[in-house]
């Protein structure tokens, strides 16, 4: 318990420096060598298919036995053991990463379009290229209301559930659905094993962050609003998860979020989320990194209190 509680206040304060080493960028690299030699293996779309379940099958086994592995050997070196358990954790956990990159984008609206534009190209898969203001500020919002399960609470839930190993396979199912996991022609038969086993994976963290979203924002947005957009919107999404945190975002900041986006130039047909009632604002990014730290705190308490009870 204490290495959890370690990993997510050295995630707040630090973040995820890009030149520090990360588990997560190996796990990219072993994806895209996979790719690779499935394409150059694959004869048909059916066998790209199997490479897809294949690769899945793999990285689910490398991704827990590695970290579990290491920890076993370590467990017996007191302070050692810890200090690598906490490492561990703490590359799980994405909440630092989200903040420095949102602000990125948010400053960047100050200094022009065009900069913007190539900010937010590093942590969203559309084009961003013709972009205006509002719909990058909608991207933003979009990415860290999506990321904050992704990348902050489903983490922590595993962890929770089975410490550093099983946060891993977490974030290797999650690295392979950004990587693999989309519905265009190029990905659709490697992409579909990854995108289902993401969807599965996903599926009660998103409603939870969902929840916690709301939960945490009492007497700060509009919870009520928030509850009743998840709600109703929760099928508006390709993703049979996404729009659990982007409608509970979009109804506590009371802004419509969705629509069409072009991903590797083809357009992808979006319904809508949430209701127009306020314009989509610069501080909107703001907001939405608040409502992201007010739920990861809420979880970390609610964990201290139940192991509390427990013991």
């Amino acid at each position: 318990m204490i290495d959890f509680f370690a990993a997510l206040l050295i995630d707040f304060f630090i973040g995820d420096p890009q030149r520090f080493p990360h588990p997560v960028r190996l796990m990219g690299n072993i994806i895209a060598f996979q790719e690779k030699a499935a394409r150059k293996v694959s004869k048909s779309n059916t066998m790209l298919k199997i490479c897809g379940a294949l690769i899945v099958f793999i990285n689910l086994a490398i991704s827990f036995l590695i970290p579990w592995a290491i920890l076993n050997i370590l467990k017996n070196y007191g302070a050692i053991y810890h200090i690598v358990n906490t490492y561990f954790l703490y590359t799980c956990v994405a909440g630092g990463c989200l903040k420095r990159e949102g602000m990125r984008i948010y400053s960047s609206l100050s200094e022009g379009i065009e900069e913007a534009r190539y900010k937010l190209s590093f942590i969203v898969g559309r084009d961003t290229r013709n972009l205006d203001e509002k719909e990058i500020i909608r991207a933003t919002v979009e990415t860290v209301a999506e990321n904050t399960s992704d990348g902050v609470i489903a983490p922590m839930i595993f962890a929770i559930i089975g410490g550093a190993p099983l946060a891993f396979v977490y974030k290797m199912v999650n690295t392979m659905d950004s990587m693999l996991g989309y519905l265009n022609e190029k990905y659709r038969y490697i992409g579909f094993f990854p995108a289902k086993t993401d969807d599965v994976f996903n599926y009660l963290p998103s409603r939870i962050t969902g929840i916690l979203m709301c939960a945490a924002s009492v007497f700060r947005f509009n919870v009520l609003n928030g509850f009743k957009i998840m709600i109703r919107d929760r099928k508006n999404h390709k993703s049979p998860n996404c729009a659990y945190p982007e409608g509970a975002v979009a109804g506590l900041l009371e802004i419509q979020l969705g629509g069409d986006n072009v991903y590797f130039g083809e357009v992808m047909k979006k319904p809508k989320i949430g209701d127009k009632i306020k314009e989509l604002k610069r501080d909107d990014i703001k907001r939405t990194i608040e409502i992201m730290y007010r739920s990861e705190i809420f979880l970390a308490l609610i964990y201290f209190i139940l192991f509390g009870v427990v013991l």
